[in-house]
């Protein structure tokens, strides 16, 4: 279980493996493209590439660690994919409860069923909800799923954002992360769009989390995704909500 690349959590728990495209923000799946490399190593997980299955070894390595860890819950996969079989998420909610040590990111973009699910039962006291807010039309409305849950942190992640937002309704929502799009066939993000956001999240003192501009620059220039960086307007701006600085300061 390495450390991982993604910014805003520590490390990432694949209990299940695969997924389905479902919108936009699907087209250039980052997993996707890792899976494949994956199915070619004989990966456990990967024997049918980026089919959705269930992974039952790797279901109790939170149970092993005991250094308290926040877990990003499926980075290659979707918790709440259609073929994930209610018995075994059930087991995954199971092993959450079971180590109050460890904090866990969920996010989906299945906010339908995450909804169906998480409201005739307590969300454990150690999980955070999020979901995916690429654009207006398939992102917009999960959000208005994800505000009637209750959880410790409810969180956005706009990655790819890949339209304007325009005005959101932001009730109940704790934290924001935005970034644009990587790979070669990375679609552009205007800065624009992202000021939007964070002037939103200002107004109402919600932790704004900038990750990266990706492959295009803020100057509109394609490059390596490391060269345009993640400073907006000469600045990084990577906030957590006040209660996760009081508990962990910095991820």
């Amino acid at each position: 279980m390495r450390k991982s690349k993604i910014e805003w959590t520590e490390q990432t728990w694949n209990p299940s493996a695969g997924c389905t495209k479902i919108s936009s923000g699907c087209k250039n799946c980052y997993a996707e493209t890792m899976a494949k490399r994956l199915h070619g190593t004989g990966a456990v997980g990967y024997e049918n590439g980026f089919k959705f299955n269930p992974v039952p070894s790797r279901l109790n390595v939170p149970l092993k660690r005991k250094k308290p860890t926040v877990y990003f819950v499926n980075s290659m996969s979707d918790i709440f994919h259609e073929n994930m079989p209610e018995e075994y998420l059930d087991r995954i909610f199971e092993v959450i409860e079971n180590t109050p040590q460890h904090t866990y990111q969920i996010l989906t973009k299945r906010a339908d069923r995450m909804y169906d699910y998480l409201s005739k039962r307590p969300v454990p006291s150690n999980v955070w909800l999020g979901v995916t807010v690429e654009n207006k039309q398939q992102g917009l409305p999960r959000i208005d799923k994800l505000r009637h849950l209750k959880a410790k942190v409810l969180f956005l992640s706009v990655e790819p954002l890949l339209e304007d937002l325009g005005a959101m309704n932001l009730t109940n929502i704790d934290w924001v992360i935005v970034g644009g799009e990587s790979g070669h066939k990375a679609r552009p993000m205007d800065k624009e769009w992202v000021i939007n956001i964070k002037h939103q999240c200002e107004a109402e003192g919600i932790a704004f989390f900038f990750k990266q501009w990706g492959t295009w620059g803020e100057d509109k220039v394609k490059r390596k995704k490391k060269l345009n960086g993640k400073e907006l307007d000469g600045k990084i701006w990577q906030q957590y909500p006040e209660i996760i600085e009081q508990q962990f300061g910095v991820i």
